[in-house]
């Protein structure tokens, strides 16, 4: 029991840790993504342990693992067009008047 609550404990501590290197000044765009799938990360880690404890179907972790590769295919496209346009992914060359 002790197990699972550490388990809980341990994937709101890696939410916390990926929100911080989000909102903090980065200047790639690539290390914002990483970020992103790694806070995605802990909250499927944290769904699992969830609906195992409850007991409950843990279907719907394939749903949120479905939804989470569409969200990184659709950041990492984002990603290539940027660098094909633009050259690089850092922020301080992408002005979003350009768009």
């Amino acid at each position: 029991m002790a197990n699972i609550f550490f388990m809980f404990y341990l994937s709101v501590v890696m939410f916390m840790f990926g929100c911080l290197v989000f909102v903090s000044n980065r200047k790639h765009l690539l290390s914002t993504l990483l970020s992103l799938e790694y806070m995605v990360l802990s909250l499927f880690i944290f769904l699992l342990f969830y609906l195992m404890f409850m007991n409950y179907e843990v279907y719907f972790s394939m749903f949120f693992l479905t939804f989470c590769v569409c969200e990184g295919v659709l950041g990492l496209s984002i990603l290539v067009s940027m660098i094909r346009t633009h050259g690089n992914d850092y922020f301080q060359s992408f002005s979003i008047l350009q768009c």
